[in-house]
């Protein structure tokens, strides 16, 4: 039998991210020796979905939020061993799903023979193969399928397997989190949200970031604060439905089918929500530098902070109601009390 191809394939970003990634890598390793380049948390992340693949950790310092192009501060020492590694296994072929030239760059010193990727303005600098580029709204998942479609792999399956069965079917967990502040739903819209899903029967239990911890605590709420991926991934398999941020929480429950509900802010969903035939969403209010990704030009990022609880509570009772018809959970009244 002969050796499998090797591919090496680049992630640089978020856990969204990644999770976006996983039905790509879950079936390039059928096909292909895979080599991943990753923030620290694929190690974690590929050893409950994507185990054959192998990761190499990299905190890459331009995904950094500020002051990334601080090069006296780069790990050049790490890059210069990472490169060396990367060389030494002389990859087949290189594959970046996003269009951006750093990431081409990498390609180029891993030293594989092939460098696939999308090009940025149409110029494919580094590279040796040029992807055609997803419509302009087409999901960001779309450039994973198109790579894949690439490389011979045939459509791949949005779903992994849920880790357990949830603690119940009207048990709905909060995740209030988020990379980045911008992202955040106000944790006092959330409280009430939380005590409306209650009214309505169901146990909620609460998610956070550590930062968030005394707030929840102060407010006579239980929250818990996972140290890793591999327990947010337990926790959240504990659910029936997930309500998140535009966060990777949210895309890693809606990886393991658990019905997700997301509160969007700067970001388009049409490009970001989580991939899950039960999923749905409460869209941020228009801005006219809508989509700014991770950047504010406001002191407040109204586009999210003026999205009400009077708007998000009947948009998910609706949601609930229709899982309810699909016997997915148990249903709740169409409206609820107000706040």
């Amino acid at each position: 039998m002969s050796a499998k191809p090797k591919l090496l394939v680049l992630e640089l970003w978020g856990l969204g991210d990644l999770v976006i990634a996983t039905p790509f890598l879950r079936t390039a390793a059928q096909h292909y020796d895979v080599t991943l380049v990753a923030k620290p948390f694929a190690m974690e992340l590929g050893a409950l979905f994507w185990p054959s693949v192998v990761v190499e950790p990299l905190t890459a310092p331009w995904t950094a939020f500020l002051n990334k192009y601080r090069l006296w501060h780069w790990p050049w020492r790490e890059l210069a061993s990472l490169r060396r590694r990367l060389v030494s296994r002389r990859f087949d072929l290189g594959l970046s799903a996003r269009r951006d030239p750093r990431d081409h760059l990498l390609l180029k010193f891993s030293g594989a023979g092939q460098c696939w990727g999308f090009p940025r303005w149409n110029y494919p600098r580094f590279l040796t193969h040029s992807l055609k580029r997803p419509k302009p709204d087409a999901h960001v998942s779309e450039y994973w399928r198109i790579a894949g479609q690439g490389l011979g792999l045939e459509d791949f399956p949005a779903f992994a397997p849920r880790l357990h069965a949830p603690q119940s079917n009207r048990h709905v967990l909060i995740h209030s989190g988020a990379r980045l502040p911008v992202r955040v739903w106000p944790l006092s819209y959330y409280l009430a949200l939380i005590r409306l899903l209650r009214q309505a029967g169901f146990s909620v239990d609460i998610v956070c970031d550590a930062d968030q911890l005394d707030w929840w605590k102060s407010n006579g709420e239980a929250a818990c604060c996972p140290a890793n991926v591999t327990e947010l991934c337990h926790t959240l398999n504990r659910a029936a439905v997930v309500i998140a941020n535009d966060s990777g929480p949210g895309h890693l429950a809606a990886l393991c089918g658990i019905p997700t509900f997301s509160l969007f802010g700067p970001q388009l969903p049409d490009w970001f929500a989580p991939v899950n035939k039960m999923g749905d969403y409460a869209e941020g209010k228009a801005c006219p530098y809508k989509p700014c990704f991770d950047y504010c030009r406001f002191p407040r990022p109204f586009c999210l902070e003026n999205v009400t609880v009077e708007e998000v509570w009947p948009k998910v009772s609706s949601f609930l109601m229709r899982l309810s018809a699909m016997d997915s959970i148990v249903g709740t009244s169409e409206s609820g009390p107000k706040t």
